[in-house]
């Protein structure tokens, strides 16, 4: 991820990818035209035993542009090692899901493709096979397949968490147990020179990540939202939320103000020692690569209510069409099974792809400082949901003008979160 933010926002609204197939009894797949075909097809001269008629020819339709060219390369790799064909097809993040949907209504889509687990999901339940006859499938982290319908449908690319990303040297997360202890320490660094915590201008970095810790602290999150955005409860009668609004008083008492801070700014001024945590995810370590940072750095929880989890989750996960012909669907398998249980596969998602492991007794020795936290705290299971993955498609545009708002104003953090709830309510209508 190169130090922009435009570079930032591909990475974060995650672009997908997909593989499909269709074998020598099957209708050719066929790209549509604002789909460009990057790798060639490759056919050994002896192909193994499983190039059989019971494998299709697969096609890969990726939009992650940051593992394109290495996709293409494991693509090639594996026709080599099981004989099987493919294809890879490429488009633009924000056009992957229109695309794919498109596709898949008139028969001409992938075997194999990505989503991004919750309403995308949801959405496409029609079109999802269960997996859960996949070898590994057991070993995947805990709660991080895909379900949908009570089947398991979606295998994980990689891990993402967010939270409070710290130095080591300016802050001692043991402390930090609760709100009131935060709120001590913003005070304190505040008195000493530092900002204590960075926040940024852009939606998801300004209120969508933080406002999901008191969503996903709730006894059952799934539950509560439903009921937030049927007007059936207030979010400032929950302990959580009173909370959430004490804590942001606080940041706009003692730190920087997040309006006028980009997140390349942001980024940088931890990556100085000019602020102690940001409020961040793994992904943004890439940016620290042109400063020369000397300090050590992970990833803790926001400690609303005593909340001691990372907020992790899956970014995209792996689909196989259910109306996919069976050779298609086996190649698809085949796949899956080679990518995440193979030597070549396992080093393209790890050393390659730079993933964070998902699966039991998979390693990676690449991993930067912030995503080998993720990847503790996910097999210890200290981890909250992504509760903003089921929130009403775009509400983003419409809580960040009223964060803006608060950073410039005297509204209470009561009178904030009231507006917050009120937003949920109008985008369900």
């Amino acid at each position: 991820m190169k130090k922009k933010t435009i570079a930032m926002i591909i990475a974060m609204t995650m672009a997908f990818g997909c593989i499909t197939g269709c074998g020598s009894t099957a209708p050719a797949a066929q790209p549509t035209e604002n789909k460009a075909e990057v790798s060639e097809t490759k056919t050994p001269e002896a192909a193994p035993e499983e190039s059989s008629d019971e494998f299709g020819k697969l096609v890969i339709f990726q939009s992650k542009t940051e593992i394109m060219d290495k996709l293409n390369k494991c693509a090639e790799d594996f026709t080599d090692e099981t004989g099987i064909e493919v294809e890879v097809w490429e488009t633009s993040g924000d056009k992957y899901f229109t695309d794919l949907k498109t596709d898949l209504s008139t028969e001409a889509g992938p075997t194999l493709f990505s989503l991004a687990p919750g309403s995308e999901s949801v959405e496409m339940a029609d079109y999802l096979e269960d997996v859960s006859d996949l070898s590994f499938i057991d070993k995947v982290s805990a709660g991080m397949v895909d379900e949908v319908n009570g089947k398991k449908v979606g295998i994980p690319y990689t891990l993402e968490g967010f939270g409070l990303v710290y130095n080591a040297d300016l802050v001692d997360v043991s402390t930090l147990t609760s709100t009131d202890a935060l709120v001590s320490f913003l005070e304190k660094a505040k008195a000493d020179g530092i900002n204590g915590l960075g926040f940024s201008q852009e939606d998801y970095f300004l209120i969508m990540h933080v406002l999901n810790t008191p969503f996903a602290i709730q006894d059952d999150p799934a539950d509560y939202l439903s009921k937030v955005l049927a007007g059936e409860v207030r979010m400032i009668d929950n302990d959580a939320f009173k909370e959430f609004g004490k804590f942001m008083e606080a940041v706009r008492a003692n730190c920087k103000n997040p309006a006028d801070i980009t997140y390349d700014n942001n980024c940088g001024d931890f990556a100085t020692g000019k602020t102690a945590m940001i409020h961040q995810g793994n992904w943004c370590y890439s940016m620290f690569a042109d400063y020369d940072v000397n300090f050590n750095m992970g990833i803790t929880a926001l400690p609303l209510l005593g909340n001691n989890k990372v907020a992790v989750s899956v970014p995209a996960a792996w689909y196989i069409n259910t109306d996919a012909d069976a050779a298609s669907k086996n190649s698809a398998k085949k796949f899956l099974e080679w990518l995440y249980t193979s030597e070549t596969g396992k080093n393209y998602l790890m050393a390659e792809f730079g993933f964070v492991p998902v699966v039991e007794g998979m390693t990676s020795e690449s991993l930067d400082p912030i995503s080998a936290s993720v990847a503790e705290v996910a097999a210890k299971g200290d981890t909250i949901p992504w509760s903003m993955a089921n929130w009403p498609a775009g509400i983003s545009t419409s809580l960040a003008p009223i964060v803006m708002q608060f950073y410039v104003s005297d509204m209470t953090g009561e009178e904030l979160v009231n507006q917050l709830n009120d937003a949920f309510v109008s985008a369900n209508k």
